[in-house]
């Protein structure tokens, strides 16, 4: 028999024309022209046929293989399609159940489509009836499964040893001894509480809910690869602690709560659905070097949520799912991304710790998921990660100097560095995404762009100059297109060989650089800047801001007397009027200078700006024309305050002293009637008296000083003044305010106090990135209170807007603006002013 081919073993078709004879096979031929016989079969030709025939196979079999592939991708663009129709639905529906438990004063106010809550802390005492827990612990507000509840934490403050010293009260002379640091502050009790009056003694709980309505601002400044189109239509990015979901068609903002601290990268699963979240250390573990050697011992408890972690969750329910990395994240987390070849099964994270480690982790296993391994990324900066989008185990970071392309198998992670050979080596390789058959693509510092061949290390294509100056982002459509951003505040469309296809975007300065690019509804694109703004547009029509924020540390805020409006000044040189009904800034300017302090006057006509250079300028709220300059001092204006009367300006300056204008030509003139001086440090806080006569006023030295204000003189038989009724609560040290001082606080903890304009509620601002709400007043030291998170910094200023429907908080470095529904009971609303 002919010998049998060293194949694959398939079904192989019979000869056609054969017989078998002499128990042999021969082919019957048949005769050639003039008699000839054909030459013989020989072997080699059998086995060439044979080859044909399975070649032939194969290619249909690919091609077979191929209609198969694009049909699975046509129905997973499908399956896409109907989760992203489900989720809007669900969020729809959450939201309006979410409209329907809370009622919004305010009138025209709209309420908010939220379907996360804000965090919720609350003190209370043991008299309360939840003495019988236990006071040294908080319930975690995080549960697997569950979202970020609004009753989710809960504090007991302890009954012993409230402060370092309690506080003592002289019941005849009424005075109330605050000892702060050590060092006592009198306080002199109301004549009309003075019999009954106990420090200790119960206080009424808060008669107001805030509820986080809307976040003004985005981490571009530091942050890179953090905005993203969902499917719902709704644009993810995170600002401070908060992650916003903004549909921006429907002008509608979600949030997610469950952060303690600055998130610094996002990552979204290819399902489009779950999105994962890293954090800095808490407040609390910033400086715990000795954090490997004390880890929590228990992951879920909030301790453990101050130490720097990843969260994943759900986008639709706002569910935390999986938290990962606690005791194992040293610093903070500096870039993640989902694996896409596998589905999404893995997570990869990189550390900022020295050595920038890199986990891996299988994250759905379990409520803290399972790190599959842990390496020494990079001695420098790593700015980004990401897994290969067709290669199941391949990873590429790059950062400081370096371009490296790791391979996962078998619990090890293999290394190799990218070559540049003779090209010029960059300082920053700055940006890196994919091609859709492997290819990788980098940006870097001198504005260059390369191609690295799949499986390889080595340079296969470059393309100098794309940008002027680090090409920030790389964008790679669905049909092969490139979009990239640079600093030099273009945005470029390419084709797929990396030609320019003339398709330009330059965005105007004032929005800063495309930190970067990502692809929105249709052929809209989506841009975070370098000055924390998010733009929407197309290379055909022009781009428009749907999110700003301020660049730098925020000090100035000031409601509008009489309109829905707030303004807002910063270290960044810029003011901003809000409009918190729209959501969307009235108008800007830039004085030139940083900005520490703003006051409306009384009609809302004039607003006063103080700079951190003593000078002061007095501009038209609407035209933003400036009608004068003032120089107080050379140290920064910290606080500025109209008399009730409009008739005066009282000026707090860094430099001790305080400065009182008269103020005339409907509030254009302001002539000074003198300078208050005793204070032994810089100025924090001031009020006027109801009947513009007074001021009492705050230093960093914990001191409460009252004024003559006309007089321009201290009081100094402070007895005198307790019955005097304020027309503001911004003073932190006061007998009205004694209860919002946490235990071990060292008076400059809080930083902002404020007083509703028509209801007995007051809230506070603290150095813990807290919103806090009290009854009005706090007079008793173990005094309830509602925790509110959502900042990351030091909280430097709040202010009820004039219906009190609205309150705005004001993070110092995480430079978010925050805006809160104030859901007041009917009792409390008819309640009279203290």
């Amino acid at each position: 028999m002919w010998p049998r081919p060293q194949h694959p073993p398939s079904p192989r078709p019979r000869p056609r024309h054969s017989v078998a004879f002499g128990g042999t096979h021969e082919r019957r031929s048949p005769k050639m022209v003039g008699g000839a016989s054909p030459p013989p079969v020989t072997i080699s030709r059998v086995l060439d046929a044979w080859n044909e025939m399975i070649e032939n196979e194969n290619h249909s079999l690919r091609d077979r293989v191929g209609d198969l592939e694009k049909k699975v991708h046509e129905q997973n663009d499908e399956i896409m399609c109907l989760r992203s129709t489900l989720a809007d639905v669900l969020r729809r529906l959450t939201s309006v159940e979410a409209s329907n438990r809370l009622g919004v004063s305010g009138g025209r106010a709209t309420p908010t489509k939220d379907g996360g809550a804000v965090r919720l802390r609350h003190h209370h005492n043991s008299g309360d009836g939840v003495g019988a827990r236990d006071p040294s612990k908080r319930v975690t507000s995080y549960v697997p499964g569950r979202p970020v509840s609004s009753t989710a934490h809960i504090r007991v403050t302890p009954d012993a040893s409230y402060r370092a010293r309690e506080a003592q009260y002289n019941v005849e002379e009424g005075v109330v001894k605050l000892y702060l640091r050590g060092r006592p502050l009198n306080l002199y009790v109301p004549t009309p509480l003075r019999e009954d009056y106990n420090p200790a003694g119960t206080s009424a709980p808060p008669p107001a809910k805030l509820k986080l309505e809307w976040v003004y601002g985005y981490r571009g400044r530091d942050c890179r690869n953090n905005v993203y189109q969902l499917p719902t239509g709704e644009i993810v990015y995170f600002v401070a602690a908060v992650v916003v979901l903004y549909n921006v068609e429907d002008q509608m903002q979600r949030h997610y709560l469950g952060h303690t601290d600055d998130i610094k990268c996002l990552a979204v699963h290819p399902n489009k659905l779950i999105i994962a979240t890293g954090q800095t250390a808490g407040h609390d573990r910033r400086d715990a070097r000795s954090w490997r050697l004390n880890p929590p011992t228990d992951p879920l408890s909030p301790e453990a949520e101050e130490w720097p972690h990843i969260r994943i969750w759900d986008s639709v329910s706002l569910n935390t799912l999986h938290v990962l990395g606690i005791s194992d994240i040293e610093r903070s987390v500096a870039c993640l991304a989902f694996s896409k070849a596998d589905g999404g099964g893995l997570l990869v994270a990189v550390d900022e710790a020295p050595d920038h480690n890199m986990s891996v982790w299988d994250w759905s296993r379990g409520d803290r998921g399972y790190k599959l391994l842990e390496t020494k990324c990079s001695a420098d900066q790593v700015l980004a990660v990401e897994f290969s989008p067709v290669d199941r185990n391949t990873i590429i970071t790059c950062g400081k100097n370096h371009i490296s392309f790791w391979s996962y198998e078998s619990g090890m992670l293999a290394k190799r560095t990218g070559i540049f050979e003779n090209r010029e080596r960059p300082k920053y390789v700055t940006s890196i995404s994919f091609t859709d058959s492997g290819n990788v693509i980098s940006g870097d510092s001198n504005g260059n762009l390369l191609i690295w061949q799949r499986g390889g290390n080595t340079v296969y294509k470059m393309v100098r100059g794309a940008h002027e100056g680090p090409v920030f982002s790389i964008l790679v459509q669905k049909d092969g297109a490139i979009i990239t951003g640079g600093k030099d505040s273009n945005i470029v469309e390419w084709d797929r060989d990396l030609e320019r296809t003339g398709n330009v975007i330059q965005v105007p300065e004032q929005f800063g650089a495309p930190r970067v690019v990502t692809s929105g509804r249709g052929s809209q694109l989506v841009v975070g800047t370098t000055r924390n703004c998010v733009l929407e547009g197309t290379f055909t029509f022009d781009i428009r801001p749907v999110m700003q924020g301020h660049t730098e540390e925020l000090w100035g805020l000031t409601p509008h007397p009489s309109h829905h409006q707030f303004l807002t000044a910063g270290y960044d040189r810029t003011c901003y009027l809000w409009d918190t009904m729209a959501h969307t800034i009235v108008w800007s300017k830039d004085i030139g200078e940083p900005a520490q302090s703003a006051a409306f006057s009384s009609n809302g006509d004039i607003v006063i700006i103080g700079t951190t250079s003593g000078r002061w300028l007095v501009m038209d709220a609407e035209t933003r024309e400036v009608y004068s300059q003032h120089q107080d001092g050379n140290e920064p204006i910290q606080v500025l305050k109209f008399s009730p009367n409009a008739q005066y300006l009282a000026v707090g300056s860094r430099d001790n002293n305080i400065y009182v204008y008269q103020v005339s030509e409907d509030g254009r003139k302001y002539s000074r009637v003198g300078r208050c001086q005793g204070h032994s440090s810089f100025v924090t806080h001031l009020d006027w008296s109801t009947d513009s006569q007074f001021l009492q006023s705050n230093s960093g030295d914990y001191e409460l000083l009252f004024w003559n204000a006309g007089l321009c003189r201290q009081i100094v038989q402070t007895s005198q003044m307790r019955d005097v009724e304020w027309a503001t609560s911004s003073c932190t040290l006061t007998f009205n305010t004694l209860g919002i001082w946490p235990e071990g606080a060292d008076g400059t903890d809080v930083n902002a106090c404020t007083r509703a304009n028509n209801t007995p509620v007051l809230a506070t601002g603290d150095d813990f990135g807290k919103v806090k709400v009290f009854s009005n007043p706090a007079c008793h030291q173990k005094a309830r209170c509602l925790e509110y998170g959502g900042h990351s910094s030091h909280v430097t200023a709040i202010g009820f807007l004039h219906d009190d429907s609205r309150l705005i908080s004001t993070g110092g470095r995480d430079t978010a603006v925050m805006q809160w529904v104030v859901n007041t009971t009917p009792a409390s609303s008819s309640s009279s002013q203290h």
